[in-house]
């Protein structure tokens, strides 16, 4: 058992201490904005009483989006790339509908 443990340490080690560098931060900056579009959502949606999505939510989106594909870029790791550019076209797609039909924020709730 402490063969394990050593051996999940010396990982954690290397992930985490080891590879460390700028491009490690730009990832966690990223992952951040990510973070922060679901934030906004919720507190919009408590806020509302209804599922709301505020358009902070889509600049958060496009915001981490950008940043994680330029970090899978990097990483040369062809799914995160594919995966990442996909979900920007989403979010830049959303995000001209929210600007040419003048609203703010979409509902999902009751109408």
């Amino acid at each position: 058992m402490a063969e394990f443990f050593n051996a999940v340490q010396a990982y954690l080690h290397d992930v985490f201490v080891v590879q460390f560098d700028g491009w490690v931060v730009l990832g966690f900056v990223a992952q951040a904005f990510f973070t922060m579009r679901f934030v906004v959502q919720w507190i919009a949606s408590e806020r509302a009483r209804q599922s709301v999505i505020p358009v902070a939510f889509w600049f958060f989106s496009i915001g981490g989006g950008v940043l994680l594909l330029t970090y899978a870029l990097y990483r040369r790791d062809p799914v995160f790339i594919a995966g990442q550019a996909f979900g920007l076209l989403v979010y830049l797609r959303n995000l001209y509908f929210v600007i040419i039909n003048g609203r703010p924020a979409s509902t999902t709730g009751p109408a």
